[in-house]
């Protein structure tokens, strides 16, 4: 106890000051709420009801399939139905239930009071509630998708598909794509800085390693199927021809970014639950996972070799054969990480002394078995010759099937069951095993038969099929297995109401070794323990008395308000204490508001969507205006235990904000380089001679150099006005518009090349996408522009000066990208022509 941070008892006062900070408001106001034991939950509440909406459509179409020239639904909704289907299950419940997950446990986990973003996290879920569900009604009023997932031109263009419902795809899920996005950044920030004192990156449990990973390759991942569905809008609405071919576009365009988002999804989804696998398994089998280091190693080599395996859904599209050989190769390498990670766990199940069969483990037996058999016809699939004859028949959805059932849904229930009572009331064990079973033999009855009706030519997407080919049987079994599935999930559910409810957690119920089995209140754990292994509660079993006795860190709250300790990356050393936001409306109405303006323009309704849009930005104003960033609070230091005093404001790299931002710009960045690489590929496609076509001139490069010299001229006036800020203790009152007005005239002069040589977006895919480099500009310069003025609005205030610089530092860091981006820009539009 002498090498504790507190030696003494702590004064009940100090656990009553804690209390207020973090009590939760009373009645209807709950919704403005934005702990992470309140939001986790709720978003895991709503991916299960996805996943049973997107289960009874798949139900359905089983049905339809059961028996030959079965008129259940007609095709035109069976399209939508199946389309619905897979758009739920990819976009609505595999990727938000596992940032779900992490954003109810990885606080806890990490020995941390909350994430470092709050706000951010709230929002997105409301987001994604909002959104989903509009998605979903969309179905009843024969206004859902109807293209498949995958929405491939030009089958979805304007020409082939003239009505709302491809629109409600691109604008209607697009837009739930931010709420990803806005948890990928804050779980990144969250797990590299707010972590218990002492917990190096080498101590730090494997889901957040594995959380982290899927966080990155959100942000590099999910920026192409949002450029794709953009470019996709405005060929249908402005008539800008990315996928036309007859005026330089290409339908192929389309899979290329299409799939370098759908393949990493895979991974995107299967890490995390692998991720809850390598913590299940050490509890069950009480011992420590075999080969740590090496998992997650093996963690980052998937998510990296992810991102070259997009090309396995187009082996049929006529790619060379060099290029098949290079992506079937990446598919051989990719099983080698993932059969680590299998034979890790298989080991650790070995070392220990009896491996307690309980729910979670049957789930991860299951997983075990289901996953490795998607992977074997994984391999398969990834043999070009293979892949050509199984291309678009049942094969492939018996594969994707097996994979993500096996690889995601079977540990997400492990997942369930195993950290129920860390989160509330435990579930039944009884009702689990009949939930296993019926999961378990359903999911193998659907879709092993799937294989044969492959093998005998059975293609996907179709309404129905004729007597007389040998396929009845094999659909009337999968149909069967399909009911299966659904009785497993009626019985999950009446488990869930029946036995779960949301308390104070903390019970260890498995005898686990990790810090979310600390007692766990509405602030997190008591005091922030400190940490000195991988298993800290078998390796001091008495942490947990000694954490509620207020004997670590941070035991009470230094300046009154909600706060959280902010940590090194790496190794985990004590920076300073975060003042956390509190229960706010802002987020919320920010939520409205940016799901109102995306679901309006569907329909076409530009004055509502305009308002929406002007609810969303007040929201955001307001949300950032009301937030922490008001300076040193009292003092602005405090004792956190152990002779340790922390500042409770700091600004520039120590700051989480700093590192929230660094995550946007690097998901702008990476829209950005999807834009580059669709004119790449368009330059390519059209072949030499073509780039521009002849009759279409060239931007005017006098006009690209002066634009050049106002973009740099913006970042450096930038950087002048925070040296003047940190030395005259005030930001010059010219700085900020002196800046914005150079990045808007460089912008302005910038569309005036184009437009000045008569260039306009409708003429040919050459001057669509560059077009659509300059409107992503002008989307960051519009952003620039509001940050601006909000920047110099504080400043006016009294809020900003040398110490307090928060606000400015942010911006101008946001600002040098936009200039930097621009910069890039201007040589692509006139250069890269003129070298050709």
């Amino acid at each position: 106890m002498s090498d504790l941070p507190h030696t003494l008892p702590r004064p009940p006062e100090e656990l009553g000051r804690l209390e207020a900070a973090w009590a939760f408001p009373r009645g209807f106001r709950v919704i403005t709420e934005i702990n992470n034991n309140l939001i986790g939950p709720l978003f895991l509440a709503t991916s299960l009801m996805f996943l049973l909406l997107a289960g009874l459509l798949g139900v359905l179409i089983r049905l339809q399939l059961a028996f030959p020239g079965l008129t259940l639904i007609d095709p035109n909704t069976y399209n939508q139905v199946f389309t619905t289907h897979g758009t739920i299950m990819m976009f609505l419940f595999a990727v938000p239930v596992v940032e779900a997950v992490g954003i109810a446990l990885l606080p806890a986990m990490l020995g941390a009071r909350e994430m470092p973003t709050p706000r951010l996290g709230a929002y997105a879920y409301w987001i994604y509630l909002i959104g989903g569900s509009a998605f979903f009604m969309s179905l009843f009023f024969g206004a859902a998708p109807d293209g498949g997932w995958f929405m491939y031109p030009p089958l979805t263009g304007k020409a082939h598909s003239p009505g709302v419902n491809t629109d409600m795809y691109l604008l209607g899920i697009g837009f739930i794509e931010i709420s990803a996005i806005a948890g990928a950044i804050e779980l990144i920030t969250g797990i590299l800085r707010c972590r218990a004192p002492g917990m190096t990156l080498g101590r730090m449990p494997v889901f957040a390693w594995a959380m982290l990973v899927f966080a990155g390759m959100v942000i590099f991942a999910f920026p192409a199927v949002i450029v794709a569905s953009t470019l996709l809008e405005l060929e249908r609405a402005f008539d800008w021809p990315f996928f036309l071919p007859e005026r330089g576009g290409d339908p192929m365009l389309w899979q290329h970014l299409f799939w370098f988002f759908g393949h990493p999804e895979v991974y995107i989804i299967f890490l995390p639950a692998a991720g809850m696998v390598s913590m299940i398994v050490p509890a069950m089998a009480r011992a420590p996972l075999v080969g740590h280091s090496l998992v997650v190693l093996a963690l980052v080599g998937t998510a990296f070799l992810s991102f070259g395996l997009w090309v396995h859904h187009m082996y049929a599209t006529g790619i060379p054969g060099l290029s098949l050989a290079f992506f079937a190769s990446a598919g051989f390498a990719v099983s080698v990480p993932s059969g680590l990670q299998v034979f890790a766990w298989i080991a650790t199940f070995a070392s220990g002394q009896r491996v307690r069969i309980a729910t979670p483990t049957l789930f991860i037996l299951g997983f075990l078995f289901i996953f490795t058999l998607g992977g074997l016809t994984g391999v398969m699939v990834s043999v070009t010759p293979f892949d050509w004859q199984a291309h678009d028949t049942y094969f492939i959805v018996a594969h994707l099937h097996y994979v993500l059932i096996g690889g995601m849904v079977f540990p997400i229930l492990a997942a369930l069951y195993y950290w129920a009572p860390c989160l509330g009331t435990p579930l039944s064990e009884r009702l689990g095993k009949w939930v296993f079973w019926l999961c378990f033999l359903g999911t193998n009855v659907t879709f092993f038969p799937m294989h044969i009706s492959g093998f005998l030519g059975m293609p996907r997407r179709i309404y129905t099929y004729p007597a007389g080919m040998g396929l009845e049987i094999w659909n009337l079994i999968s149909t069967i297995g399909a009911l299966m599935v659904l009785a497993g999930g009626v019985v999950l559910f009446v488990d869930l109401i029946r036995n779960f409810r949301l308390e104070d957690g903390g019970d260890n119920t498995w005898d686990a070794g990790t810090m979310e089995w600390l007692p766990n209140y509405n602030y997190g754990p008591r005091s922030l323990p400190a940490v000195d292994s991988r298993y800290p509660l078998w390796r001091n079993p008495k942490l947990a008395e000694e954490v509620e006795a207020g004997a670590h860190y941070l035991p009470g709250t230094i300046t009154g308000l909600r706060e959280g300790l902010v940590v090194s990356p790496a190794e985990g050393t004590p920076q300073y204490v975060a003042v956390l936001p509190g229960p706010t409306w802002a987020h919320l109405v920010a939520a409205v508001g940016t799901a109102g303006f995306f679901l309006v323009l569907t329909v076409e309704w530009l004055v509502p969507a305009a308002a929406f849009a002007a609810l969303a930005l007040a929201a955001f104003l307001y949300w950032l205006w009301t937030g922490t960033d008001f300076g040193p609070i009292g003092e602005g230091r405090g004792d956190i235990g152990g002779g340790i005093v922390l500042p409770t404001y700091v600004t520039g790299p120590m700051s989480v904000s700093w590192w929230a931002m660094c995550g946007l710009m690097l998901v702008m960045g990476s829209c950005y380089a999807c834009l580059i690489g669709t004119s790449l590929f368009l330059w390519l496609v059209n072949g030499d001679g073509m780039w521009p076509p002849t009759g279409i001139g060239l931007p005017i490069l006098e006009r690209g150099g002066i634009a050049l010299a106002l973009y740099l001229g913006a970042g450096a006036v930038m950087l002048l006005a925070r040296a003047l800020l940190r030395r005259n203790d005030a930001l010059p009152f010219w700085a900020v518009p002196l800046a914005l007005a150079l990045l808007i005239g460089g912008y302005l002069v910038d569309i005036s090349a184009l437009t000045g040589a008569g260039i306009w977006p409708t003429q040919h895919a050459h001057t669509a996408s560059s077009y659509a480099l300059l409107t992503w500009q002008g989307g960051i310069v519009i952003t620039c522009a509001i940050m601006a003025l909000y920047t110099q609005a504080r400043a006016w205030a009294g809020m900003i000066d040398a110490t307090r610089r928060l606000t400015f530092d942010n911006t101008m860091l946001f600002w040098l990208y936009a200039a930097g981006q621009g910069a890039v820009g201007i040589v692509l539009l006139h250069g890269f022509p003129r070298l050709l």
